[in-house]
């Protein structure tokens, strides 16, 4: 019966446990360049610019949508607000061979990260991807956004020009 109730409550609070990241600055850990280099996330920076961090996973249709439409316009995006985007994947052991010969098939202009032990993931409270992080030019978590219907991309867009525009 505790069990139960424990659940239940762990259930309903998780939605808002993530979002009471939102005014925190990025947490340090360690994640993994494409070429093998170990980097701190505390060392991610865009000259004062905001800079967008988006988890997401080769086995992620929602996920690879997501970054192949803003692929897009991401030019314009970063021409009109210096932004920045990093793609952290979460791919596992099982999968993480996949993501290089995946992302050098894409035409991203982005930097993508590996996060094989999931330290970065667990420091952000990421459950589920994909799942976007707004930073703002001072490394303080501004905006998120779980999951990805097509169309958020403009919303991101919005919130992006917000921050550029302080």
């Amino acid at each position: 019966m505790n069990t139960r109730i424990i659940l239940l409550a762990s259930m309903l609070l998780a939605p808002f446990i993530s979002l009471a990241q939102n005014g925190a600055k990025l947490p340090s850990a360690t994640v993994q360049s494409m070429e093998g280099r170990k980097v701190d996330t505390k060392t991610f920076s865009n000259d004062g610019k905001p800079i967008i961090v988006n988890f997401w996973a080769t086995w992620c249709a929602p996920c690879k949508r997501e970054l192949n439409t803003i692929a897009e316009v991401y030019d314009d995006w970063k021409d009109e607000t210096g932004v920045k985007l990093i793609a952290i994947s979460i791919d596992d052991a099982r999968s993480m061979a996949r993501v290089a010969p995946y992302v050098n098939g894409q035409d991203w202009d982005y930097e993508v990260y590996l996060d094989p032990n999931g330290d970065f993931k667990r420091a952000m409270n990421v459950n589920n991807v994909p799942h976007t992080f707004l930073v703002d030019g001072s490394g303080t978590i501004v905006w998120q956004h779980n999951n990805y219907s097509a169309g958020d991309e403009a919303e991101l867009l919005e919130k992006v020009r917000e921050v550029a525009a302080r």
